[in-house]
């Protein structure tokens, strides 16, 4: 009992010298022992990793998962050890409201069937979704909690502690200072050998765990390449369903052809080389396949025929004639031009004029002059 007083004694008697030490290093009454420059770089490089760490953590929990209620929903079945219960995102509610549109249409109608073809795909990505997600939890997010729940922490308490030594050994040297008799400088000079030996060791420890923050960002690096990885595949896998499902309702009527291609392709601006299935190339059209019999009997004779403008086409340079919607207008094939070229004259404007059997075109309803 004796020795257990005495040692809280003790123990009470230095954390009241670092309390002075600490409060009289604030009011710039004592002096502090500074850091050498390669472990304040260390301290500095291992504080950076961690905030960005967190960002990076925190945006990609919101690219995963948006809703923050379902993001809460998820920390707390985690945090209870709790399996989280099976949800259908975003894709996948959407495929499911199309596939019951469609089955109440009718699977035999063209809308039917095309709104089930589309929920269809829509669940295919849904399910790509959700591995991204799986495959970037665990290869990525996982990583990164574990730096911040486990080798920061453990950084934290080694500064911790060498803080203390710090605030000992600086101690030491104060009441080594203010020590007059001789048997009590002999005492002061044994706390402050003890404390500096100490503080050395622990800086030693700090100093070889912060140097472990170049391994970490190593293996991070290594996390962020499955995690594009992992984006790529869904991207691609994404893709893929998209353009299947383009092909399927490449076969329907022309009435449920998309007016994107054609309101895009002839606004003259500039496009991105994305490869796409044109939809509306097996639809038939009655004002597209009058035109290109037209066309092909222009090409075949020397004369000239009347075409009507069916969009807007602004004139890439001086050689092309800019065209206006319902406008009517002259065309002529030329000798020697390309098959896929033909002159139109407008007035005393002339200008060469792209041609395009598919949702491109911008010219049709020939009829012979």
């Amino acid at each position: 009992m004796d020795f257990n007083v005495k040692r809280l004694a003790a123990d009470a008697g230095t954390l009241f010298s670092r309390a002075v030490q600490f409060t009289e290093e604030k009011l710039g009454q004592a002096e502090k022992t500074e850091l050498d420059a390669h472990l304040e770089n260390l301290l500095c490089r291992a504080e950076c990793t961690k905030q960005h760490t967190e960002r990076i953590l925190k945006q990609t929990e919101v690219l995963l998962q948006p809703n923050p209620n379902v993001r809460i929903e998820e920390f707390l079945y985690e945090k209870l050890e709790k399996k989280v219960p099976s949800r259908m995102n975003n894709h996948e509610i959407l495929g499911q409201s199309m596939i019951d549109s469609g089955n109440e249409f009718g699977p035999g109608t063209a809308y039917g069937n095309a709104l089930i073809k589309c929920g269809e795909t829509e669940k295919q990505i849904g399910g790509a979704e959700r591995e991204f997600i799986k495959s970037a939890a665990v290869n990525f997010l996982t990583p990164f909690r574990n730096f911040l729940e486990g080798d920061y922490k453990t950084f934290l308490k080694e500064r911790k502690l060498l803080q203390v030594k710090r605030l000992d050994l600086d101690a030491a040297k104060t009441r080594l200072k203010k020590a007059r008799v001789a048997d009590a400088r002999a005492v002061a000079e044994q706390d402050l050998k003890m404390s500096q030996s100490e503080f050395d060791r622990q800086a030693e420890i700090t100093k070889l765990l912060l140097e472990g923050v170049s391994s970490t960002h190593a293996h991070h690096l290594r996390c962020l390449s499955d995690f594009v990885e992992a984006q790529t595949t869904y991207y691609a896998q994404s893709y893929h369903y998209m353009v299947d499902l383009q092909k399927q309702l490449g076969s329907f009527p022309s009435t449920f052809s998309s007016n994107n291609n054609q309101s895009s392709s002839c606004s003259g601006g500039a496009s991105i080389s994305v490869p796409t299935i044109p939809v509306s190339a097996s639809m038939p059209s009655p004002s597209a396949g009058h035109g290109s019999s037209g066309f092909s009997e222009l090409r075949s004779s020397s004369g000239s025929r009347k075409a009507r403008v069916l969009y807007d086409y602004d004139a890439a340079g001086s050689s092309e004639l800019s065209l206006l919607a319902d406008e009517v207008i002259m065309v002529s094939s030329v000798p020697g031009m390309d098959s896929d070229w033909l002159m139109g004259e407008r007035g005393n404007q002339k200008g060469k004029k792209h041609l395009r059997f598919h949702s491109t075109a911008c010219l049709g309803d020939i009829t012979a002059t």
